[in-house]
């Protein structure tokens, strides 16, 4: 089985998301919800104003227009005209998974068959063969027979033309030709297991469907949810590492993709840190600008941002994790993994208390799979990602300190290993330490009864929650050197906005907490 496409054809660079992850609105949403109509717009502004070189259009979890060719083409003939959709700037699905999403699943049937439908359209618009949408974004890719499955069922179902329908009379003649005649298929890996064995999903596939080059993406957000700070750093540096050997064992172009959000705990990619961003994480080609990075920081700023990633990426090699260092670092990643879900198991419903809170960014509708539209860790439910973050942040309990007391279980071995592979972590944790309330700390610890009343909790396990967070937070001051709490007048007046948010919410003062919450993501660029 061969992929059709030119591997020479440019690979892009930033990828525009519609991670709802902003908490400013951008002036040409017509309401606080970013919905399917407004994303055709955004897609165009993504390109034109911000200089993004791709845009994924997401079917996971959210309605999504399919059209979305024929109506960036109909409005935006003059840009489209000078910058063909598929060569110059690309627009890239992401599916439901069929085997988590079971409600959503013939979502996926539907997105797969207007792909010929669009090279249609763009064939029509531009007067000769175009194929504007020609990849697609699996989530939660577990197994290489997953991507196998897709890739055959467009061939074999969707581009089928000729399928005899009747006599003489094959599909083709009835409605014309199917192209593409094949897809790329992007595999999202998200999981724990799966990142350390990514190796395991790619070398198969690789070797059934034999493409010139393969795009794997790399998640890094839901992993932080799920198993805390390090090991998500960790996990995505193994990941690169065991891609980066797969291309030269294999002999095909391998090209990594790394989802990132723009504080530390969901991959730190701003405009204020993109040069320490690409010295972090070594071996990519295509980086996320999600929500916040596009709409919360001056535009200006944005453009150079983004201008410098399209111009540094691909950033080389990724750092290569010895096979003596994997086996060490799959030990300190247990250790991390553990601290990070006794703690979560405990506050659990404290964050859950504060995220009702977090103001929608997107038109989005309830998953049913795996996890529910949360994500369960250690046994707990908790909101997405950029939601539990934006809770935590809003309380002056940034979600990179949980489970940081495992610092102190570490050998000075297994610490150096986690420094010689998380390179930033000092200066991650010293940018987040600023949004530390220690008012808020101990004003969680003096009115524990009432909060557990609020939050529907326990009392006596969210003391140990809050015990433990402690914990966290003094482990980073003593084995790092980080002052934590507000420095600067920025941070001070954050915490002046989580204090409130906290006083309005044990006193049920809804309207009063929602504002103040605003507020201080306002401040950290960021809802979460």
């Amino acid at each position: 089985m061969k992929v059709e496409f030119d591997v020479e054809k440019a690979v892009p660079r930033t990828m525009s998301t519609q991670h709802p992850d902003n908490v400013n609105v951008p002036g040409w949403s017509s309401g606080e919800v970013i919905d399917s109509d407004a994303e055709i717009f955004e897609t165009f502004y993504a390109f034109d104003e911000l200089g993004c070189q791709e845009v994924m259009w997401d079917s996971e979890g959210k309605d999504v227009d399919t059209r979305v060719v024929r109506k960036l083409l109909n409005r935006y003939g003059s840009f489209f005209s000078g910058h063909v959709l598929g060569r110059d700037v690309f627009l890239t699905y992401r599916i439901p998974n069929p085997k988590i999403e079971l409600v959503e699943r013939k979502v996926v049937i539907e997105t797969l068959q207007n792909i010929p439908v669009a090279f249609d359209v763009a064939s029509s618009f531009y007067g000769r063969d175009v194929a504007p949408i020609f990849e697609v974004i699996l989530p939660f890719t577990t197994g290489w027979d997953e991507l196998v499955t897709l890739f055959n069922y467009y061939r074999k179902a969707v581009a089928a033309e000729d399928m005899v329908l009747h006599g003489s009379t094959r599909v083709r003649d009835w409605v014309g030709s199917f192209k593409p005649k094949s897809i790329r298929v992007i595999p999202l890996v998200e999981d724990y297991g799966s990142l350390l064995d990514v190796d395991r999903i790619v070398k198969p596939y690789i070797e059934a469907v034999k493409p010139e080059s393969l795009r794997v993406f790399i998640a890094r957000s839901d992993p932080a949810l799920n198993y805390g700070l390090f090991c998500a750093v960790l996990l995505s540096k193994v990941a690169l590492s065991k891609l980066g050997m797969v291309a030269k064992e294999q002999g095909v172009s391998v090209y990594p993709i790394i989802g990132v959000g723009s504080k530390p705990f969901r991959g730190h990619l701003s405009p204020d840190n993109v040069a320490r961003f690409l010295q972090e994480y070594r071996g990519l080609a295509t980086v996320t600008v999600q929500s916040a990075l596009r709409y919360d920081y001056p535009v200006e700023q944005v453009k150079e941002c983004v201008s410098f990633l399209n111009g540094n990426l691909p950033n080389g090699e990724a750092v290569v994790v010895l096979d003596d260092e994997e086996a060490a670092l799959r030990g300190v990643l247990a250790k991390c993994r553990r601290r990070y879900e006794d703690v979560v198991e405990l506050l659990a419903p404290l964050v859950n208390g504060v995220a009702a809170y977090v103001p929608q960014r997107r038109a989005r509708k309830l998953h049913i799979g795996l996890f529910g539209y949360s994500r369960c860790v250690a046994g707990v439910c908790l909101p997405r990602a950029i939601t539990f973050s934006a809770a935590l942040y809003s309380i002056g309990l940034p979600p990179e300190f949980i489970g940081c007391h495992v610092l102190e279980d570490l050998s000075d071995k297994e610490l150096d290993l986690v420094l010689k592979h998380y390179v930033n972590v000092k200066y991650d944790l010293g940018v987040v330490g600023g949004f530390v309330s220690w008012q808020n700390v101990n004003m969680l610890l003096e009115t524990n009864e009432k909060v557990a009343e609020r939050a529907g909790a326990d009392p006596g396990k969210l003391k140990v929650a809050l015990g433990k967070v402690l914990g966290d937070l003094q482990a980073v001051e003593e084995k790092f050197g980080v002052k934590l709490g507000p420095l600067s007048p920025n941070q001070k007046r954050h915490e002046n906005f989580a204090n409130n948010f906290l006083l309005a919410w044990l006193e049920g003062e809804d309207d009063e907490a929602k504002k103040a919450l605003v507020e201080s993501a306002k401040l950290r660029n960021c809802l979460g």
